[in-house]
């Protein structure tokens, strides 16, 4: 490629690391600052922010109001990832920056994970895999668990995810109600539907949150509702960390409140509770509902018709704002 080739391709600002191959695919294409290498960030901005069209970023690093600002010719803020509760929307519509995202393709995975958690948690299957790499089994007897079938599933968000979740639930004859912002007129008519989260709590043996991420569900999840759910109920997360209040799912689980979790994600994550570490009745993973070759794929080419649709012909496909 030419240096007079190079210098007409679209200048955009990676925050952080993305897919080895995503990268390398963008760098064909656009010329890439990566942020996150640079030892003087400001630096890297005032000299190239004023030429810098465009964001790629991720639910995990986002794209903060002053980064917005120092990029006065910024067209757009593509992410890799559904959530986008790490963008500061506001001052993206303030500019006239368009957001997108890449919804869908992850919902079948980010589904099976809270399926995995869900039995994971209620039949003890990290705590048995552990009893046995111990040494155990030989001389011990490994306790009961909890049988899933049958089981009441509270579902908080019954958006694509889950929608999923609920499908896969009846798979294990579980009964399905749902928290939702409205009433869904395009679900089956046995769904129970719930007003409230602390009523839907109230009424499943596991709560599910697949609700977005975000100042309206920041601590939705706090002591009341976990009182709710009860010390037989099971609280799974595969949504955002803050949407539960950590120290009070953390206490609930000590004083034997509530049955135990499965977490993919946290408040303060990569960070977690050290108080969670010794608890057998608590399953942790580190943010991977996404985590599969196929959909990270398929993450990755939505990303990149975004962004070349935009800059080609001021079209994206999966557009927040």
């Amino acid at each position: 490629m030419t240096d007079s080739s190079r210098a007409t391709r679209p200048e955009i600002l990676m925050v952080g690391p993305l897919l080895p191959d995503l990268i390398a695919t963008l760098e064909t294409r656009y010329r890439v600052h990566r942020l996150w290498e640079a030892q003087d960030q400001a630096a890297l901005l005032r000299e190239h922010g004023p030429r810098i069209r465009g964001i790629a970023t991720s639910g995990r690093f986002g794209a903060r109001r002053d980064l917005i600002e120092a990029l006065p010719a910024l067209e757009g803020i593509f992410s890799f990832g559904v959530g986008y509760d790490s963008i500061d929307i506001a001052a993206a519509r303030e500019r006239g920056v368009l957001v997108t995202n890449t919804p869908g393709v992850l919902d079948a995975c980010v589904a099976d994970t809270a399926l995995a958690l869900m039995l994971a948690a209620t039949r003890r299957i990290a705590a048995a895999d552990r009893f046995v790499r111990a040494g155990r089994w030989p001389n011990e007897s490994f306790d009961l668990a909890t049988r899933l079938t049958g089981k009441r599933c509270g579902i908080a968000g019954l958006g694509n995810i889950g929608r999923q979740i609920a499908r896969r639930a009846e798979a294990f004859d579980m009964e399905i109600s749902y928290y939702n912002r409205s009433k869904r007129s395009d679900v089956p008519a046995h769904y129970r539907y719930c007003a409230d989260l602390r009523s839907l709590a109230e009424q499943c043996d596991v709560l599910v949150l697949a609700v977005p991420g975000g100042a309206d569900t920041r601590h939705l999840v706090d002591d009341a509702v976990l009182d709710a759910l009860g010390p037989q109920g099971w609280l799974i997360n595969i949504a955002r960390g803050t949407v539960v209040d950590e120290a009070a799912l953390v206490r609930a689980l000590q004083e034997g409140r509530i049955a135990g979790a499965g977490l993919d994600v946290f408040e303060h994550e990569p960070r977690t509770p050290a108080a969670l570490n010794d608890m057998d009745n608590v399953v942790l993973l580190p943010h991977i509902a996404s985590g599969t070759h196929e959909t990270r794929r398929a993450m990755a080419d939505l990303m990149l018709a975004n962004l070349d649709g935009w800059f080609a012909q001021r079209e994206v496909h999966t557009r927040v704002v």
